[in-house]
């Protein structure tokens, strides 16, 4: 795997690019930017929401973080259980309903942008969000691309093994054997249309994207 010096906001260009390929007026297309906590992809999606409104391309930026489940359900095996962190911490079934469904074709484009407060362990409450068709929705988070999620565009940011220890706090340690796992087991760099190297987050490198993305 090759990778080329890139800055983010070059990066965001190029997809937003790929992604003008698509009409306005067709259906909405979906981004999404997978990656550990360590990795902030919200960094990317919103330099690619903003790229894309540059370019009168209307764009929703939605974090998998606001679609955690409830913490009884999140903690029911214990506050540090590997096992459900990646496979029951985020409500998938609500994304799928709340976020893809609206966007699939013949859609309404109402999407929810998050539904579950974490740190209040409440329901939000927010309001839906219309998202006119041809425009894109950039889902972000971590372990997005082990879900047959129906991304158009899919990114992973990865992090060495040393790099995602050294980013990660403390208290979230114990969810690095979860990442390994999820390297293992899903390969979300062989599925991701492209692959940013960001052991030094203000140096990445990526693949570029293959001529068949998007």
């Amino acid at each position: 795997m090759r990778f080329e010096a890139i800055t983010w906001q070059r990066m965001a260009e190029r997809l937003a690019g790929h992604l003008d390929d698509t009409p306005s007026s067709e259906s909405w297309r979906r981004v999404g930017i997978d990656g550990a906590p360590a990795a902030d992809t919200g960094v990317l999606a919103g330099h690619l929401a903003e790229e894309l409104r540059l370019r009168s391309r209307p764009a929703l930026v939605v974090a998998a973080e606001g679609f955690l489940r409830p913490a009884s359900l999140r903690f029911e095996f214990g506050r540090e259980d590997v096992d459900s962190y990646l496979g029951g911490w985020y409500d998938t079934a609500a994304l799928w309903r709340e976020v893809f469904g609206p966007t699939d074709p013949g859609g309404t484009g109402r999407v929810l942008p998050d539904l579950w407060d974490p740190v209040t362990d409440r329901a939000t409450r927010s309001p839906y969000v219309e998202l006119p068709p041809g425009g894109v929705l950039i889902v972000h988070g971590p372990l997005l691309l082990g879900h047959w999620f129906p991304f158009d565009l899919s990114v992973h940011i990865r992090l060495s093994a040393g790099a995602l220890a050294r980013r990660t706090e403390e208290s979230a340690r114990w969810t690095l054997p979860a990442f390994a796992r999820y390297e293992a087991e899903s390969d979300p760099a062989s599925g991701a249309d492209a692959v940013v190297r960001a052991d030094d987050p203000r140096h990445p490198a990526w693949t570029g994207l293959p001529r068949s993305a998007g």
